[in-house]
């Protein structure tokens, strides 16, 4: 004896009718009709010229309320990053150990706007772990430039991180001697995320902060 079938409640005209509009977006968009039936008074389904400005005007709206949004989220992000930047400094200056400096560069990443925060070391023949990744030599050099101290990049995750997906990514040189060298990197899957002067400023001062730091627990003189 065959089972039944469960019953299904029916879909209502209403949820129905969004359901098919929110599947036919593009063609919805190019009947001039259709539109008119949709939103009567709104535009003449017989001039294109109509149907151009009402799509255009509908651009604008939502292209405004982007602008809106991603300002509102710089600003936070300004305003936030300078306190967790002193706090990460003062995490610093409390390690006992080589091994919390490390863990506290690598728990930058959120206060920090960021997916992902580690660092990059140039050798060879060393494993790489998930807060210390070992990178080819002249890679830093090829990041940041030959004198440089930070870049801020729109790709280039497989390099530093071992895998892509990141839009954005902030790398900025730690001075650590004539025999190693260094990047500390954030990611974020977010694009234009560290763009900014104030934002790279910001970090760039951690990362001195943080290079300080490393030379001082292996014993380094300055370069």
């Amino acid at each position: 004896m065959s089972e039944s079938a469960p019953a299904r409640e029916p879909v209502s005209a209403e949820v129905a009718v969004k359901a098919y509009i929110g599947m036919n977006r593009a063609r919805l968009a190019e009947d001039g009709e259709l539109l008119a039936l949709l939103l009567p008074g709104r535009f003449d389904p017989g001039n294109i010229a109509d149907l151009q400005h009402y799509a255009i005007e509908r651009l604008r709206s939502e292209n405004a309320v982007l602008r809106s949004e991603n300002e509102a989220l710089k600003r936070s992000r300004d305003s936030t990053l300078p306190e967790a930047v002193r706090r990460a400094v003062l995490a610093l200056i409390d390690a006992r150990s080589l091994c919390e400096v490390v863990a506290v560069a690598s728990g930058t990443a959120e206060a920090f706007g960021a997916e992902r925060a580690a660092l990059c070391v140039e050798g060879e023949g060393v494993a790489s772990g998930e807060n210390v990744r070992l990178i080819a030599p002249g890679t830093v050099g090829a990041v940041v430039g030959p004198g440089g101290t930070g870049a801020i990049l729109s790709g280039g995750g497989e390099i530093l991180f071992g895998r892509g997906g990141y839009r954005s990514l902030a790398a900025f040189r730690l001075r650590l001697g004539r025999e190693i060298s260094a990047l500390y990197v954030l990611g974020s899957p977010l694009e234009g995320r560290f763009e900014g002067r104030a934002c790279e400023a910001e970090l760039g001062w951690f990362a001195r902060a943080l290079e300080r730091a490393i030379r001082a627990w292996l014993d380094l003189p300055k370069p």
